[in-house]
């Protein structure tokens, strides 16, 4: 996934939104890399809890998706 940074998080992590993203404040998600951790939370929610999974768990769900 490709994206365009949306700055540093309260969390201290710098947050990225999907290119794939209409900009109109539609379904989209925002992805953060952290220390033994990737991070995903709804871009229309940012102070709702992130989603953390493993980097390789991260890795396998995006080769999947971009079949």
């Amino acid at each position: 996934m490709s994206g365009v940074a949306v700055g540093l998080g309260w969390d201290g992590l710098v947050w990225l939104k999907s290119t794939y993203s209409a900009g109109d404040g539609g379904e989209c998600v925002e992805v953060a890399s952290g220390p033994g951790a990737v991070h995903v939370r709804d871009s229309k929610d940012a102070a709702r809890a992130a989603l953390a999974v493993a980097p390789a768990a991260w890795t396998a769900f995006v080769h999947f998706a971009a079949r």
